[in-house]
């Protein structure tokens, strides 16, 4: 065995070449190859992307104001470092919820010659988490200018022709939500190699409180935004500090006056 979980190319390349007398090592740089393509790793060994939530916070923990207002929490610098982060994710995920309040068109924002120096990216998938199909027909992410994905709860149909433009995806319920267990495995399956999570706290909070979350990019501004805003994420109440969730730092840097923190869950 060679090691490539990908089972129709496992040793064949390899084999191929040294039966063409060229000399082969293998196993170099394994941690950082992985790192590197994390999201090929999980969509073949686990069947489901890598799972990155965006959060961008006051130093009070707060990520909108009371109203619902977030533009904007970071800098420039920060916003731009963003669309490094998109352009490198095979989707972004949103939910109903963000689409109502924000209508966000979750696409990248070339020709921007500090975030894209020398590359044009492609386009990411959009995906929608609809339970009840209550997307706008005015909405961004039904304009047909990216990729979309819809998908909704599996007894709910369109009622109209608002979603031409996209495709849609039926997912069974779990309580009053989509599972998100098969939403993933769905874009698995289409070739998601990485989602990046721009969302809500109730929806970064449910993936994150399922065990779904391999990292989060967390953008905090030198701001408050006092106790009335909107929090981080809804997860559940602790009752002991034992069941805390644990995240280490996987890296931080700077962007303008804002700090990025990439941090990866320590138990799920």
């Amino acid at each position: 065995a060679h090691g490539d979980p990908f089972a129709d190319v496992d040793g064949r390349g390899i084999v191929a070449l040294r039966g063409a007398g060229i000399r082969v090592e293998s196993g170099l740089l394994s941690t950082a190859a992985r790192e590197l393509n994390r999201g090929f790793f999980s969509r073949v060994e686990r069947g489901r992307p890598w799972v990155r939530i965006k959060l961008a916070m006051s130093l009070d923990g707060r990520t909108a104001l009371a109203n619902g207002v977030s533009k904007w929490i970071t800098g420039e610098a920060a916003r731009a470092d963003v669309q490094r982060w998109r352009a490198r994710s095979s989707a972004i995920l949103t939910g109903i919820g963000t689409v109502l309040a924000d209508d966000p068109g979750l696409t990248l924002r070339p020709p921007d010659a500090v975030a894209f120096p020398d590359i044009d990216p492609i386009a990411p998938l959009r995906v929608i988490l609809d339970r009840n199909l209550r997307t706008p027909a005015n909405a961004q992410v039904l304009d047909g200018m990216a990729p979309t994905l819809v998908i909704h709860a599996r007894d709910v149909q369109p009622i109209d022709q608002r979603f031409d433009r996209v495709e849609l995806a039926p997912v069974e319920i779990r309580g009053d939500n989509l599972d998100l267990d098969p939403v993933l495995a769905l874009l698995g399956q289409r070739g998601v190699n990485e989602i990046q999570v721009e969302a809500g706290p109730r929806l970064c909070g449910a993936l994150f409180g399922a065990g779904l979350v391999d990292e989060v990019l967390l953008y905090i501004a030198p701001v408050l935004l006092g106790d009335a805003a909107r929090p981080l994420m809804a997860l559940p109440v602790l009752d002991d500090m034992a069941a805390r969730w644990k995240l280490g730092t996987f890296d931080q840097r700077m962007c303008g006056q804002d700090w990025r923190l990439l941090l990866r869950p320590l138990e799920h």
